[in-house]
């Protein structure tokens, strides 16, 4: 079943628009892992939880060596050679002069430099560090009263405004924004219009009690409440007893033919 995100009226699959509200419908798909019927934008399968974004497998990397290429077979290291250790001769004792038969050399011993005394450092003043400054006391804080919340008065001009604009005169009539339910049609003993198309052009397609607008919040709301030629709303039928609720520049057409037309503004 496809809901309509409009009413909420469920539709049969394979439905284009609501049958309810004529409102059109999301596209559908069928799920890869059960096949149930899911909305085409859907993330998850409603009946089996399937994640419906999961990315393709990438394809199989290619191997890098050619399946020709012949590979030379490996070639085992040379073996290290095994240390020997050999044997160290330690070093003749030297004889003196005399035994070896040269003459003997007098060495002159070097006589140390005189010792240099370095002159006493001179004592480094003190400096005297000023004092801190006096600390300043703050004055203790005054409690005073918390001004009174402003309230605006809520104007006329604050307020949601709507309006509808004749199509075929392009004459503009702003909806009572003090009525709950605005009547729509011709002079009658029955149900007097709020508002009344009597004096524009191809009014003899409009019943006199045609249709009602109700406002409910800021949400202003349409329903045919028994015409004789219907109203339609964006080119779709609207069914008597079924409630439309406006968005601007939706097309309301009185009767059929499309000859006493309105555009819905709101503000």
């Amino acid at each position: 079943m496809i809901v309509c995100p409009n009413c909420n009226h469920s539709n049969p699959d394979g439905a284009v628009q609501c049958e309810a509200c004529y409102t059109p419908l999301p596209a559908t798909t069928n799920c890869p892992s059960c096949g149930a019927n899911v909305q085409a934008d859907a993330a998850f399968c409603g009946q089996c939880g399937f994640n419906l974004r999961t990315p393709t497998s990438s394809p199989p990397i290619a191997p890098t060596v050619a399946p020709n290429m012949e590979v030379p077979p490996l070639v085992p290291p040379d073996p290290i050679p095994e240390y020997e250790p050999t044997e160290v001769t330690p070093p003749l004792p030297s004889k003196p002069p005399e035994e070896v038969g040269l003459p003997a050399t007098e060495v002159a011993i070097p006589t140390p430099p005189p010792v240099v005394e370095e002159p006493a450092p001179l004592p480094v003043p003190a400096i005297e560090e000023p004092a801190p400054p006096p600390a300043i006391e703050e004055p203790a804080p005054v409690m005073t009263a918390p001004p009174p919340p402003i309230t605006a008065a809520r104007t006329q001009l604050q307020q949601v405004t709507a309006k509808l604009i004749h199509v075929q005169t392009d004459r503009q009539i702003e909806l009572p924004f003090n009525l709950s339910v605005i009547h729509i049609g011709k002079p009658n003993d029955r149900i007097p219009p709020d508002i009344d198309v009597s004096g524009f052009p191809n009014s003899e397609v409009v019943s006199r009690v045609h249709a009602d607008i109700r406002v409910e919040g800021e949400g202003y709301y349409i329903e045919d409440i028994g015409s004789s030629n219907g109203t339609y709303i964006n080119n779709l039928p609207l069914l008597p007893g079924n409630r439309h609720r406006l968005r601007p520049g939706d097309r309301i057409s009185l009767g059929k033919g499309d000859m006493v037309t309105f555009l819905f503004q709101q503000s």
